[in-house]
């Protein structure tokens, strides 16, 4: 879902090939409307991303409104139906990757042609934006970019430890975070109903939260490696004092590490300017690297945010939609993209373009790592009633992990399973 004002998009174009048109042809000229949700681009951006498609597309009339993220459900669907108010529709649309199976469901999503999947470079996207985008095989959702966490130390507290160099695998992390628990001094802030962390050390034992046998999705944390997942979460949050009955905004992790006594946080690194504005005394002082793995040859597993882009199958100009997206995805635009918000661009082959920006740097090794939740139509209804904060609590406070499992599982799957 949506985290540090990213959320994500998922895009689609019916069957080009149908209509005499592949990815990158020349749309010609009209209008097309582009909506985009509010804090996913700068003003800046937009503006010239504006300019520069009117003047490759001559006769063209590029409109970008900006959506709030309350209520975008409701509209999304009316244009989906084509029930949209006269003027109030549009031809590409950001949309959250965890959203893209509920949309498809609802209908009107176009499909993605294989003209499309290859010019816009599909064999490189980051997974955890485009398999949220494919649906029963089928490919919706053109990934746009990309968010995930990572951890937030305090070089200071680092450094009076003896810690030289961030760990790369997980005996490493426990190591230097034992180091770094004492006194009044926190190794780690890591508060007990993190489930998206949680989701991570899950995929990286090989476990799921939820998987499809025979057309039917079924709950799966009470399976042993999604529970080797939750042992591992639970040696790491015991390196501090993050409550066990609360999630990361109860209170705001970041205010808590602004106190100046926790050496780390899981967080997406634009909360590093949270802290820094809590206690300007930690300017400069502040680090960032991926989510230690199993080993150091590969980051750990985490849940990518960000968005994908969608194209509605009433579309008034597919065409230019196409063009639209063709352009949002290009290397040109993925790089002003990723250097002017401190994102991760859509593909692993763009990963360089965020050098020199630490947080966006520490981001990349994890997002070609990254996973995204179940994608059933319903799991938003499971995030709602959220079975998996209480089992987590449960765990940490002492009760048996695989019954608790099972129970959070059961939720799950009757969640999943029922009828609307």
């Amino acid at each position: 879902m949506r985290f540090l004002a990213v959320c994500t998009a998922l895009a689609a174009a019916t069957a080009l090939t149908g209509c005499g048109q592949s990815a990158g042809s020349d749309g010609g000229s009209g209008k097309v409307t582009l909506w985009l949700m509010k804090g996913s681009a700068s003003d800046d951006f937009i503006a010239k991303f504006t300019a520069d498609f009117e003047k490759q597309h001559p006769g063209t009339d590029l409109e970008v409104r900006i959506q709030e993220w309350k209520g975008i459900g409701d509209k999304v669907n009316a244009v989906l139906g084509g029930k949209a108010e006269a003027g109030a529709g549009a031809d590409v649309i950001e949309v959250g990757n965890t959203q893209v199976a509920q949309y498809v469901e609802t209908g009107g999503v176009s499909e993605v042609t294989l003209e499309g999947l290859r010019e816009w470079g599909s064999k490189d996207w980051l997974k955890g934006l485009s398999d949220p985008g494919s649906v029963n095989g089928a490919q919706y959702g053109v990934p746009w970019y990309a968010a995930n966490r990572v951890v937030i130390y305090n070089k200071d507290l680092f450094a009076n430890a003896g810690i030289k160099t961030p760990p790369k695998n997980r005996q490493d992390w426990i190591s230097a975070t034992q180091k770094l628990d004492k006194g009044d001094q926190q190794g780690i802030y890591l508060p007990g109903q993190n489930w998206y962390v949680l989701a991570g050390f899950v995929w990286d034992e090989g476990g799921e939260l939820a998987v499809e046998t025979g057309g039917q999705w079924v709950g799966a944390l009470d399976e042993d490696k999604a529970l080797a997942g939750m042992d591992f979460y639970k040696q790491l949050q015991a390196l501090g004092d993050g409550p066990r009955n609360a999630d990361e905004e109860t209170p705001p992790q970041s205010e808590v590490f602004a106190r100046g006594q926790v050496a780390q946080i899981i967080a997406p690194p634009g909360q590093a300017a949270q802290i820094e504005a809590a206690n300007p005394a930690l300017k400069g002082k502040l680090g960032f690297f991926p989510v230690p793995g199993k080993t150091s040859e590969k980051a750990g597993s985490v849940f990518t945010g960000g968005s994908d882009l969608i194209i509605p199958e009433k579309t008034r100009n597919r065409a230019l939609a196409v063009d639209v997206i063709t352009a949002l995805v290009s290397e040109k635009w993925q790089t002003e993209l990723a250097r002017t918000m401190s994102y991760v661009p859509n593909k692993t082959t763009l990963a360089h373009v965020v050098d020199g920006n630490d947080g966006a740097a520490a981001m990349a090794p994890g997002a070609a790592q990254g996973r995204a939740t179940p994608k059933s139509a319903r799991w938003a209804e499971v995030e709602a009633k959220n079975p998996i904060k209480p089992y987590m609590t449960a765990v940490l406070t002492g009760q048996d992990p695989r019954q608790a499992a099972k129970a959070a599982s059961d939720t799950v799957s009757q969640v999943l399973s029922s009828d609307r």
